[in-house]
């Protein structure tokens, strides 16, 4: 009888523990699109300038990401739990400061602030399910709502900003974070304790300093692309020195007795084919959310709230995806099953829009909502495989690690994407209208978004290579146990 009591707490806790780091991914992800579309509304009630006002994104991108291998380290230390709460409570101060800004600084500090507290987040949660779900069953459950969360929340971020921004306020697009963030808080309390990690030493603070600054240039460069071109030499001296960075900061982390990232954690196959697919998969999705958005509202005419609920059929593909195919099958199945034809659905998905005309007629239903069901879909594969298999196996600070570097890949592949997206889609429509005369600005609109999603399909079809090569190695069976200071307490 106590033993039947003992075991249904522990599944409760587990529960508690799932619903509080889902509803912390929701939050990251949400916050990454939900302002978007609130921008304009943001820009006219505190007079920005169209040239800072992308700081509004920006400054979030860029703690974030900058951030996030030190985040991954400090929650080892603090213990993954305590991280946890700091940083959800973190966030919804962030937040709460961001609605009530009254000016363009403010807003851009407070965003910039929710990405300090999100780097500490994101890697805390991610390493919280990592320690406590570790039977295969009960770990692609977890993961499977982990990744259904991640998958669907930008397209809920575009439906969510749409209908705030038009029914409410664009503050509220900041403001609806903290009820959120604040009873994700008080569910810690019912959160499995663990021990903080011990023995790893020193921050390592070259590393720290070169992975910021290094991540910041690129993700930085990326974004000055769309406006500036990719040949202007800022962006192009941004790309070298983030690149001169981040090789420096590999050269410091191999000879650093207490690395920021040990390279043990990249140099697992299975782990690094995890991280180029999720990459990858986030360059080509994020492309096609902006085609979505683009095409929708410019070609066919919807408003931003229609362009938003439009998405609605992605994401809860992404749901099925991630619950119901990836979800019972990780940890039964080798990790190719899942993250190849994943891929190679998302593909099928974008194909599909590949082939719009300026003249189609019945496109929501024969062209944009088959890419929908397909690209959800696999990206809720995807999501589900590789977040298991990021953190498989690892021990120490290791979890830490291997949580922030996938946190880190899904925003370099997010960054790339828009930015690539945005560049090759406004060159291939300036190239078809200076190549005829006769050539409406509706045609050479798709021409641009068909060109850069045909890039996008070629980035899908190199990540099903990637993942077919370094995924098919590793059969599927229990994930290791983590050690004895890493499980979580009773």
């Amino acid at each position: 009888m106590e033993n039947n009591t003992q075991d249904r707490a522990r599944r409760g806790r587990r529960s508690w523990t799932l619903l509080a780091v889902s509803a912390a991914q929701l939050l990251v992800v949400l916050d990454g699109t939900i302002v978007n579309i609130a921008l304009p509304s943001a820009q006219r009630a505190l007079g920005m300038s169209d040239a800072g006002r992308h700081w509004v994104i920006t400054a979030y991108l860029l703690a974030f990401g900058g951030l996030l291998l030190i985040g991954g380290r400090v929650s080892g230390a603090l213990g993954h739990r305590r991280a946890f709460a700091v940083g959800l409570a973190g966030f919804a101060v962030a937040s709460a400061l961001g609605g009530a800004a009254v000016n363009p600084g403010m807003l851009f500090g407070a965003r910039a602030l929710q990405g300090v507290f999100a780097a500490l987040l994101a890697p805390a949660g991610l390493s919280l399910l990592a320690i406590t779900f570790t039977e295969p069953r009960e770990r692609g459950r977890a993961f499977g709502v982990f990744a259904a969360v991640g998958a669907a929340g930008s397209a809920v971020g575009l439906i969510a900003g749409g209908l705030l921004t038009e029914y409410a306020s664009w503050r509220w697009c900041l403001y609806v974070n903290v009820p959120v963030a604040l009873l994700a808080v008080l569910g810690v309390a019912l959160v499995p304790r663990d021990r903080p990690v011990r023995g790893g030493g020193r921050l390592d603070v070259p590393g720290a300093l070169l992975s910021a600054a290094g991540f910041a240039a690129v993700v930085y460069a990326f974004n000055e692309a769309e406006p500036r071109g990719w040949g202007s030499p800022a962006v192009l001296g941004l790309l070298a020195a983030g690149g001169l960075l981040l090789a420096a900061f590999v050269a410091v982390e191999i000879r650093a007795p207490h690395p920021l990232l040990p390279m043990r954690v990249l140099l697992d196959r299975v782990r690094a084919g995890a991280f180029v697919s999720i990459t990858l998969m986030f360059v080509a999705m994020f492309g096609f959310y902006l085609f979505m958005s683009y095409y929708t509202q410019t070609v066919l005419g919807y408003s931003p709230v229609e362009a938003g609920l439009t998405l609605i059929v992605n994401a809860l593909a992404a749901v099925v995806g991630s619950l119901f195919i990836a979800g019972r099958l990780l940890g039964r199945v080798p990790p190719a099953v899942l993250v190849v034809p994943g891929l190679l659905a998302a593909a099928a998905g974008v194909f599909v829009v590949t082939r719009l005309t300026p003249g189609a007629t019945d496109v929501l239903v024969f062209r944009l909502t088959p890419a929908l069901l397909l690209t959800g879909l696999g990206l809720g594969c995807v999501m589900t495989a590789t977040a298991g298999l990021a953190t498989a196996g690892t021990r120490g600070h290791d979890i830490g690690t291997a949580s922030a570097a996938y946190n880190a890949s899904m925003q370099l592949g997010a960054a790339l994407g828009t930015a690539l997206f945005n560049s090759v889609a406004a060159s291939a429509a300036a190239s078809r209208s200076a190549g005829a005369a006769a050539v409406s600005s509706r045609e050479a609109a798709v021409h641009g978004y068909t060109t850069a999603l045909t890039v996008a399909l070629g980035v899908l079809l190199a990540a099903v290579c990637a993942a077919a090569l370094l995924t098919a190695t590793r059969a599927p069976g229990r994930s290791p146990e983590p050690e004895k200071e890493l499980m979580p307490l009773p």
